[in-house]
């Protein structure tokens, strides 16, 4: 097993839930990232929006897949977990 593929799976793994987040607040709301993360950290409503920013890991992880990258796949599942425990403690 190599780490450092594990180590790029996981940046890939959190890039792509920064971006999937990024994505929505700008496409669905009305505010900029930073007040809209603000905003919906104020409401509550950061770990759902965390949550569908994390769709686009799901994408990375089958593109992974279908290249037969699966370290680096065991490395965006390991970002998908890190994220699910942090929003919890958030």
């Amino acid at each position: 097993m190599n780490k450092k593929e594990i180590v790029t799976g996981f940046f890939i793994g959190i890039l792509a839930s920064i971006l999937g987040s990024y994505l929505f607040i700008t496409l669905f709301t009305n505010f900029d990232f930073v007040s809209g993360i603000q905003i919906m950290k104020s409401e509550g409503k950061l770990g759902k929006i965390i949550t569908l920013g994390s769709i686009l890991d799901l994408i990375a992880f089958a593109v992974l897949l279908k290249l037969n990258k699966e370290i680096i796949a065991r490395g965006v599942i390991l970002a998908v977990i890190s994220i699910t425990i942090l929003t919890f403690f958030a």
